[in-house]
């Protein structure tokens, strides 16, 4: 994308980068979305880092953006300032294209040079070790219950300094304010109305797997509604319900191959409307 603009993120682009934020995670976590409540926190919060995040525009629209905060890891009576970022959003029918890695590789030598000794995140595990990120257990640094898990990684910009880093990952009180249902409602009533869904199998439209709706059935080719996109899909060699085919209207995961074939891999059922 030559045309990809990384830059500061102004007054202007609140609302815009808010709005493809609820889009880039409405129903990936759960029923709708909390992140764009997250953005907006974040900006008032003392612990927002506006010199390292960055917004990414595209012919003149914002498509993107990363949040940076500060953070700290913990141990016994030690602590030592490191940074983390999230939300990391791309506008979902843009996904796949490279924006969030041009958003990290112009964020991450901001960090460096602010010389913060590292970046411990909590993020998706087969996507942030293609950008150097190592699980955390590797540098004795866990979650702030103690825990390891695959999601925790880092990424050390001092290595020096990093290798000190022991303990107990400790972010912004930021992170765990954006669950109040009041307050996300209120902040709906400033967007399009989007559909819920909640699905058994839990939320793992992350990378290549989408959720969306068969809008056209024609012979074996599905026609799969995603955002403003139809995407024509065929069955995947995953998919094992021959007796029961996609129709019309059913949800469906499917793997999302911008410009060949995609998948659908399964139907599955909104519990919300049962």
């Amino acid at each position: 994308m030559n045309n990809l603009i990384i830059r500061p993120e102004t007054p202007a682009d609140y609302k815009a980068v808010e709005h493809l934020t609820m889009r880039a995670f409405w129903n990936i976590h759960g029923p709708g979305s909390t992140e764009h409540l997250l953005v907006r926190k974040i900006r008032q919060s003392q612990d927002y880092l506006p010199n390292l995040s960055r917004v990414a525009e595209l012919d003149g629209k914002v498509v993107g953006a990363i949040y940076y905060t500060k953070a700290k890891v913990v141990e016994d009576q030690t602590e030592h300032d490191i940074v983390t970022f999230g939300p990391l959003a791309v506008e979902p029918t843009l996904q796949n294209s490279g924006i969030s890695k041009c958003l990290l590789e112009a964020t991450i030598p901001l960090a460096k040079e602010a010389g913060y000794p590292g970046i411990v995140i909590i993020g998706e595990p087969t996507y942030y070790p293609k950008r150097g990120f190592m699980t955390c257990e590797k540098f004795g640094i866990t979650d702030e219950e103690g825990r390891n898990f695959d999601a925790l990684m880092c990424l050390p910009l001092n290595e020096e300094l990093f290798s000190s880093v022991h303990g107990k990952l400790v972010e912004s009180p930021v992170y765990k304010e954006c669950y109040n249902e009041e307050e996300l409602r209120q902040l709906a009533e400033e967007f399009p109305k989007y559909r819920k869904v909640k699905i058994k199998d839990g939320f793992l439209m992350l990378l290549d797997k989408r959720l969306g709706v068969i809008e056209i059935v024609d012979g074996d080719v599905y026609y799969v509604k995603f955002w403003e996109l139809t995407i024509p899909a065929k069955l995947s060699k995953e998919y094992d319900n021959e007796s029961a085919r996609p129709k019309e209207g059913d949800d469906v995961i499917f793997i999302w191959h911008n410009g060949d074939n995609s998948e659908i891999v399964s139907i599955c059922k909104n519990m919300l409307e049962e």
